[in-house]
């Protein structure tokens, strides 16, 4: 095999412009976007081993978006904490960091200057299934001069065997199941030969919270209390719910009152942390297989499931998304009567008439995390206190996108489309008012499956403390 040509035979590896890398050029550019992280990153491997062939260092670019039209001071400090993490386990492998700040307009372009200006002699990126990022590789393999190529890092089975998009967990299963054996291995790191020497003037500022004072952020919504970005944080929730929570996980997961879950949705979402590193160390755990076989269930086939939904689904935060008979029971009874209807303001401050709804918000509301059980109960009562199915689902994805610290990820889109529009689901009988053939949850049913007393014990709002600012909001 000829040197270079080992990225046409990896099935994670997209050439998004081709070519031989440019003569006389200085590093590889590994363009940092979903993968923030520098342990058991496999695009960052990618970069290193085409560098180490090419005998040159490799610097990675992270563009700063200066403004977002959703994302707040809670994502942009979760987000900013790994940067500070991923900056000192960069810089022990000898490899450069450089963060600029970006418009909106235009990231593209701005990491396409940055590898005229370090004179870079091919680029590598990570793969996102989001139409922004994905309009981002395009727009930068067009402009660019040199090879680059894209990995999908953050799932397990390459995205690109399954093809097409699957309808539901039992057709994806068996695929994922006959794959995983080839492709849930160890990251391997590959130690850089040449090290990145910074230049005289860095071209930008170290990586610390100070990038902060680099973005307009909307301020409104808060850091998460308690919750910290970063592969050593992540590395260190994961190692506690191996030893502690994944025993008993199968019978526990669906109990919102209890911290059974792993907690790492937020660490996945950011790419602090890869689901190869999660899965393996749930594999290796002291938990009966049964627990661990729900773990991973949840972890890769539900989770590459939503990855598949919305990498070939350009609907997937619309509720044109869902399959054609639940679009279709939703229109039937689109008109039906509702009891209750509710603005999106009263939704975002948990003024409803249910109990168990409003300390869900709450929760999402002050803790940046919702339970995944009660996600799905959520999402169902904004279907039905909503004036139409449409606007359910933009309220959703909305509120989602806003609160939850794993917000604008594959997980929320598919959870929502799975809730109000029957997406991976089936049509359920008999027919509701509201919901058609929808599935249908209850507050009585929902409540009598885990002690919902509990649950609302700590998180049913103070309105006294709501209406003086608790929810920030």
């Amino acid at each position: 095999m000829r040197a270079m040509d080992w990225w046409n035979s990896d099935a994670r590896i997209f050439i998004r412009r081709g070519g031989e890398p440019a003569r006389g050029g200085r590093c590889v550019v590994y363009w940092m976007q979903r993968a923030q992280r520098a342990f058991e990153n496999p695009a960052l491997e990618v970069a290193i081993r085409a560098a180490n062939e090419l005998r040159l260092p490799v610097v990675v670019f992270f563009g700063l978006l200066t403004t977002h039209p959703v994302a707040n001071l809670r994502h942009y400090t979760f987000m900013v904490e790994g940067l500070i993490d991923t900056a000192t386990r960069l810089k022990r492998r000898g490899i450069g960091l450089v963060v600029r700040a970006v418009a909106k307009a235009c990231p593209a372009r701005t990491f396409v200057e940055f590898c005229t200006e370090v004179n870079g002699a091919m680029a590598v990126t990570d793969e996102n299934p989001l139409r922004h990022s994905e309009r981002w590789r395009k727009d930068a393999a067009r402009i660019l001069r040199i090879p680059m190529l894209s990995v999908d890092a953050d799932v397990c089975v390459p995205s690109v065997l399954l093809q097409r998009e699957q309808y539901a967990a039992r057709t994806i299963r068996p695929k994922i199941q006959g794959l995983l054996p080839y492709h849930l291995k160890p990251v391997r790191h590959v130690a850089p030969t040449v090290a990145w020497k910074s230049p005289a003037r860095p071209a930008s500022p170290e990586p610390s919270m100070t990038l902060l004072r680099m973005v307009k952020v909307d301020g409104s919504v808060p850091a998460a209390p308690g919750i910290h970005g970063g592969t050593s944080r992540g590395l260190a929730i994961l190692r506690r719910f191996v030893r502690q929570r994944l025993i008993g996980y199968a019978s526990r997961r669906n109990r919102p009152e209890l911290d059974a879950t792993s907690r790492l949705s937020p660490y996945l979402h950011f790419g602090h942390l890869g689901p190869h590193t999660v899965a393996m160390a749930v594999m290796k755990g002291d938990a009966p297989a049964y627990d661990r076989d729900a773990f991973l269930e949840e972890m890769i086939v539900r989770r590459e499931l939503a990855i598949n939904f919305v990498r070939f689904n350009r609907n997937y935060d619309r509720l044109e998304s869902c399959e054609p008979w639940a679009l279709k029971t939703l229109a039937i009874h689109a008109r039906d009567r509702r009891s209750h209807i509710y603005t999106y303001r009263q939704l975002e401050r948990a003024e409803t008439h249910d109990p168990l709804w409003n300390a869900a918000q709450t929760q999402m509301v002050r803790m940046g995390w919702m339970h995944g059980y009660l996600r799905m109960y959520w999402a169902k009562k904004i279907l039905e206190w909503s004036r139409s199915p449409a606007e359910a689902f933009r309220a959703a994805v909305r509120l989602n996108d806003r609160y939850e610290l794993d917000g604008r990820d594959p997980n929320g889109y598919a959870g929502i489309a799975w809730a109000i529009g029957g997406k991976h689901d089936r049509a359920w009988g008999p027919r509701r008012p509201i919901y058609g053939m929808i599935r249908y949850m209850s507050l009585q049913s929902t409540s009598r499956k885990f002690d919902s007393k509990a649950y609302l014990a700590r998180w049913a709002p103070d309105r006294d403390s709501q209406h003086r600012g608790r929810f920030a909001i």
